[in-house]
């Protein structure tokens, strides 16, 4: 059997960056759990960033900027650096005017209650004359990991100027996870896992940790191998089932019931399908441990397998 790990401890978390903890792992899952987890942490995890600006009307990114240290390019490779949270799902722009000698920096963008810098410091662009003007307009969207002006390739016209950039979505930026044994009764090659987690400050590391988990859960369920459903007509007693031993013999570890009823079960013998047909709602309501509740959940599965408790 394999055994489910211990709740997550969370040892450290600075609203940036945490680390989390998780022990009683299976032999070999910590690496199994912890890769998974660090590709879907560093991939699926949504944010906002900027793909496209306008900047003193210059026609493309090589036009020449007068009275600016940066060249386009530059400040294209700026703008990709800032992090925003936006509050609802349409994309939102952002503008700034700004004159004479002085440094640009994200902090000079016009307010927009829909829209919120993370890094207000950052620099844009370095203005070396009196006389410089900078008019700069972004739009900042929402997405998921990196994506390219190519893969964005947008269906209406945009305005003259308007110069589209890659963007890098994710607010997640490191994750790094190590994997040391650990005691479990008398066994001593169980796994630890410690995850270190940092994001750009626009979304908690353990949010980031718990969505990771809902897309992978939702992932796995949905390739679930279901011999039968509801909907058919199944076997529904112990005698109908020896016709059908691959569905007899599924282990209860596989039908997605939780750990404590299945060690509920397990005290009385009862560890696979054809196992669970055999009894009835009456003994399990005396199982020692089991509410209303989870006889519920217990009928549920047993249904889905097309047995019928009553």
């Amino acid at each position: 059997m394999i055994s489910l790990p211990q709740k997550p401890k969370v040892i450290s978390n600075s609203g940036s960056e945490a680390v989390v903890e998780i022990e009683g792992l299976y032999p070999g899952y910590g690496l199994t759990l912890g890769t998974a987890l660090r590709r879907v942490m560093l991939s699926s995890c949504e944010g906002a960033a900027a793909t496209s600006f306008r900047l003193n009307n210059a026609a493309h990114e090589f036009s020449a900027l007068p009275n600016i240290k940066e060249d386009l390019i530059e400040i294209s490779l700026n703008l990709k650096k800032l992090r925003f949270k936006v509050f609802g799902d349409e994309s939102q722009t952002l503008t700034m005017a700004v004159k004479g000698e002085r440094e640009v920096r994200a902090k000079d963008f016009s307010k927009n209650s829909q829209v919120e810098l993370t890094n207000p410091d950052a620099l844009i662009a370095t203005l070396t004359d009196k006389k410089a003007v900078l008019e700069l307009e972004i739009r900042v969207e929402k997405g998921v990991g990196y994506s390219t002006l190519e893969e964005r390739r947008r269906k209406e016209k945009l305005p003259i100027g308007t110069i589209e950039i890659d963007a890098n979505f994710s607010p997640v930026v490191l994750v790094n996870s190590e994997v040391e044994n650990m005691r479990v009764g008398e066994k001593t090659n169980y796994n630890r896992l410690r995850l270190y987690i940092k994001t750009d400050g626009t979304i908690d590391p353990l949010q980031a940790f718990d969505y990771s988990l809902s897309i992978l859960t939702e992932q796995f369920s949905a390739l679930r191998y279901e011999e039968m459903t509801a909907e058919e007509e199944g076997p529904s007693s112990f005698a109908d089932l020896r016709d059908n031993s691959k569905v007899a013999g599924t282990v209860l570890e596989e039908t997605g019931l939780s750990g404590r009823i299945l060690a509920a079960l397990k005290q009385h013998r009862i560890k696979t399908v054809g196992d669970l047909a055999k009894t009835s709602v009456e003994k399990i309501k005396e199982f020692k441990g089991l509410g209303d509740k989870a006889v519920e959940e217990i009928k549920k599965v047993a249904k889905e397998y097309g047995v019928s408790l009553e």
